[in-house]
């Protein structure tokens, strides 16, 4: 036991050996890159303390002085100019990104004008601070013009951050020994290194190629949805299509351009197979089913259908799941597998006619011919009843107090509802039949007593 416990030391021992000279040299490569940026930062502020550099303070403050109080007076006019001009909600919401940042934008323009004005007027070092001014100025109203593509508010705002703070040490010239210091801050093992930079590279290029992913989706589904000569479940699958290509080419391209070896992904694809063969069946039978309803169009936006208890127009085919509208507001997301393995009532598959049925009776002293007549004017007069096909009534039966009829119907908007289109062709009915004196009867009884007993028990005797 002595003799295990001793190796055991020996092996931890061994392995601290190894670690403290790496950690060792990180954590020194770690402090002489800070040393150079604060020697740099140092002298950038040695400089601050010369005097055409305090006159270039002066200006910068004064500028922006100004433009605060300019932001005062012309934003409000501005606002009410542009609301009053009509514009399209695009146009708008980037007019925002100007009255919002009214005061960054008269700054910019000053600070611009000051330094060309100074540049010819005395030496071009004199109006160093000014160019940096105006140059981070210029980058940051950049940036919050291109950031509002980004609609996801918090995604918005860090890569704002990001973005201006790369402007504004780049344009200081702080950036080389910034971005030295962020990648000694590494992570390494067994070949393989993360360093904060890395992480930083790759939020901001993932998220710029998001975006760009998104706009392309939005573009294509739009082309998509205004095009008329493609069937609606091909654009939905083409509308998937895209999105799956998009989206997975901007994450592959991101994870190359900061320099993933995408050989490494093989691993995470065999683990992802497992997973679907054992615990993913559902969702995957679902999505391989609602590729097979798009290709195979058995459903698609706007059919009217019944599947089970549940009667409604379908209003989206999803991935995973199809949604299905009723006529009281509820929407019902079923699964894709469920259209595939049961069966569902398409009204409206190959046509969009719909056939419907009433069934009514009249009483025996009624012309038989005279009703059928009636009853198939009768719902000519309800709108929603087209004229071709025309309506027709039958004589089904002769019931113990009236001859059954039933009456058909046609009608082209199933997604109005059927209870009542019925109702409204009932009351047509009836008053069709009632201006005509045919009586609708009701159930009659003739009862006969047979073996009648006293009404009144004899009464017992003393």
């Amino acid at each position: 036991m002595a003799d295990e416990t001793s190796s055991a030391a020996d092996q931890v021992a061994e392995v601290a050996q190894k670690v403290a000279p790496t950690a060792s040299e990180a954590v020194d490569k770690i402090a002489a890159e800070a040393g150079m940026l604060a020697d740099l930062f140092g002298g950038f502020l040695t400089r601050l303390q010369q005097p055409w550099t305090l006159y270039q303070m002066g200006i910068i403050f004064g500028m922006i002085v100004l433009a605060h109080f300019l932001k005062l007076w012309l934003r409000p006019k501005l606002r009410t100019w542009l609301a009053s001009q009509g514009y399209q909600k695009w146009v708008l919401r980037f007019s925002v990104v100007f009255v919002n940042r009214f005061a960054l934008l008269m700054f910019t323009i000053m600070s611009w004008c000051t330094y060309w004005v100074m540049q010819s007027i005395t030496w071009p070092s004199r109006s160093y601070f000014i160019y940096v001014a105006a140059a981070i100025a210029t980058s940051w109203f950049l940036i919050a013009g291109f950031s509002r593509l980004v609609k996801n508010n918090s995604l918005r705002n860090i890569l704002r951050w990001l973005a201006s703070g790369y402007a504004a040490l780049k344009i200081t010239g702080l950036w080389d020994n910034s971005s030295r210091l962020l990648d000694s801050i590494a992570f390494e093992t067994q070949g393989f290194r993360l360093s904060l930079l890395m992480i930083l590279t790759a939020l901001c290029t993932l998220a710029v190629l998001f975006v760009l992913a998104s706009s392309l989706t939005k573009n294509v589904n739009n082309k998509l949805s205004s095009s008329t000569d493609i069937d609606p479940s091909i654009k939905v699958l083409l509308q998937k299509v895209a999105q799956i290509v998009f989206y997975g080419a901007a994450f592959l391209i991101g994870l190359k351009t900061i320099g993933f070896d995408l050989s490494n992904l093989a691993l995470l694809t065999g683990a992802i197979g497992l997973g679907l063969g054992f615990g993913l069946q559902k969702i995957v039978s679902n999505l391989v089913s609602g590729v097979i309803i798009l290709l195979d169009k058995s459903i698609k936006p706007g059919d009217v259908i019944s599947l089970g208890d549940t009667f409604g127009w379908i209003t989206g085919l999803g991935a995973r799941y199809a949604s299905i509208t009723t006529r009281d507001g509820r929407e019902y997301l079923v699964p894709n597998e469920d259209f595939i393995t049961s069966q569902v009532i398409n009204w409206t598959h190959s046509s969009d006619f719909v056939r419907l049925d009433i069934h009514f009776g009249v009483a025996y002293d009624s012309d038989p011919h005279e009703v059928k007549r009636i009853a198939t004017d009768a719902p000519k007069s309800v709108n929603r009843v087209v004229s071709a096909p025309a309506p027709v009534c039958h004589v089904i039966n002769f019931g113990d107090s009236s001859i059954d009829f039933k009456l058909r119907f046609w009608i082209k908007d199933p997604t109005a509802g059927l209870t009542n289109i019925r109702g409204n062709v009932y009351l047509a009915l009836w008053d069709a039949l009632k201006e005509n004196g045919i009586e609708i009867p009701f159930p009659r009884r003739d009862v006969h007593v047979h073996n009648s007993v006293p009404l009144i028990p004899a009464m017992p005797k003393d």
